[in-house]
């Protein structure tokens, strides 16, 4: 069997944190969770990974909104693409995302999601797994656009969402549309019916039509403040709507950049720490040098942390690493350890319905683990088990 253990280790769990224990990963699950008292001890200590008590071992972050990384994006179509892309989030301390596309020819995003499909039941274990695509656009609002293509943009139109759908085996999890576009709410009703998530995003809707859309099924919000109609005294639109519900959960990035970090406590104290979903919208520019990249067909400068698309002068994504967004939600709102966890990683896997297998470290659940060194930085990752990523 292949067994791996890692001894003296400080285990952030659900709801507390265990010091001085240990874990056994067996078959890409968790199997023993213990104080190091009851350690056995190891002839061979290949497979042992001792931390000395230096650090916390945290279960594996989970990025729901990301395109792509080092110089590779998931509308390329191509599983080479994919696996780099994959295997580099590992050294964020990411074990699961979603391959999130955006708004191009409907013969792209086609050939996307059905690349995407094939990965998605051929995939490597000893990477980042992939739970499913998020499908950001091309049933958006032309007035919110952000970076997304206008050209290419369509009215919300149920034959043709549910053509992407089978195409893509099924395997989308989370729709972002504008719902005022939707006659009759006709996709969102499609998108609950199939158990799809709906998430209002790149939305110009007032808020009476966005609180309408909530009460028929949106739960998600994509990048609060961004691509949306924001928070007016006599219009709280698609922003107030959404922090004012009490069953949406909402995507923030933050990079200090995509809105001011001060907005934080006000976010915090309207959806409080069980709604909140990190995430880092990344582009093929993660990863890699300053300088200008192509998203969605369009030009986009890099500096400074900073992705400018060229012609519009629109945010176009980030660069923002997940373990920075943990660090940073974690210092801006004054959270601990297992208050971060829960928003890079439990709240999106009871989001997605997995919580039975990812989010959190308890027995049964995949051994993606995430060994965190005195810095805060990560210094192993593990995939179901295989070592996906070490630190230098």
């Amino acid at each position: 069997m292949n067994k791996k253990w890692i001894i003296n280790a400080n285990i952030v769990m659900e709801n507390k944190i265990i010091t001085n224990g240990f874990l056994e990963m067996s078959e890409g699950k968790i199997t023993v969770i213990d104080q190091m008292a009851n350690c056995p001890s190891f002839a061979l200590r290949e497979n042992v990974i001792d931390c000395q008590q230096k650090g916390y071992i945290i279960p594996g972050m989970i990025d729901i909104h990301i395109h792509g990384a080092v110089g590779h994006d998931f509308m390329d179509a191509n599983h080479i693409c994919y696996s780099k892309i994959a295997k580099y989030l590992a050294s964020e301390g990411v074990t699961a995302f979603l391959a999130t596309t955006m708004t191009g020819p409907m013969s792209e995003i086609e050939s996307a999601v059905e690349a995407l499909a094939y990965y998605y039941k051929n995939q490597p274990t000893a990477v980042p797994e992939m739970l499913g695509i998020h499908l950001e656009g091309p049933f958006i609002s032309q007035a919110k656009k952000g970076a997304q293509s206008e050209a290419f943009i369509l009215k919300p139109n149920v034959q043709q969402f549910n053509d992407l759908y089978d195409k893509s085996h099924h395997s989308i999890r989370l729709v972002t549309f504008a719902p005022e576009e939707d006659t009759d709410f006709e996709l969102l009703h499609e998108l609950t019916n199939k158990g799809v998530i709906a998430s209002i995003g790149h939305s110009d809707a007032d808020y009476d039509t966005a609180q309408h859309a909530i009460k028929a099924g949106i739960t998600h919000v994509t990048h609060l403040f961004n691509g949306m109609s924001g928070l007016h005294h006599r219009d709280p639109g698609v922003v107030g709507a959404v922090l004012l519900a009490e069953d949406v959960y909402v995507e923030i990035i933050p990079d200090n950049v995509h809105f001011h970090k001060d907005l934080l406590p006000m976010v915090y104290k309207m959806t409080g720490l069980n709604r909140l979903l990190i995430i880092t919208d990344g582009i093929r520019a993660k990863g890699m040098p300053d300088g200008l990249y192509q998203l969605g067909g369009n030009e986009v400068e890099v500096m400074n942390n900073q992705c400018i698309q060229r012609k519009t002068g629109s945010l176009a994504g980030s660069v923002l690493n997940m373990n920075t967004a943990r660090k940073n939600i974690g210092e801006w709102l004054t959270l601990s350890l297992v208050e971060q966890i829960r928003i890079v990683s439990l709240n999106q896997a009871e989001h997605l319905g997995m919580d039975n297998r990812k989010g959190s470290i308890a027995l049964g659940k995949d051994a993606d683990i995430v060994w965190l060194n005195e810095e805060g930085e990560v210094e192993k990752t593990f995939c179901l088990g295989n070592f996906a990523f070490e630190k230098d």
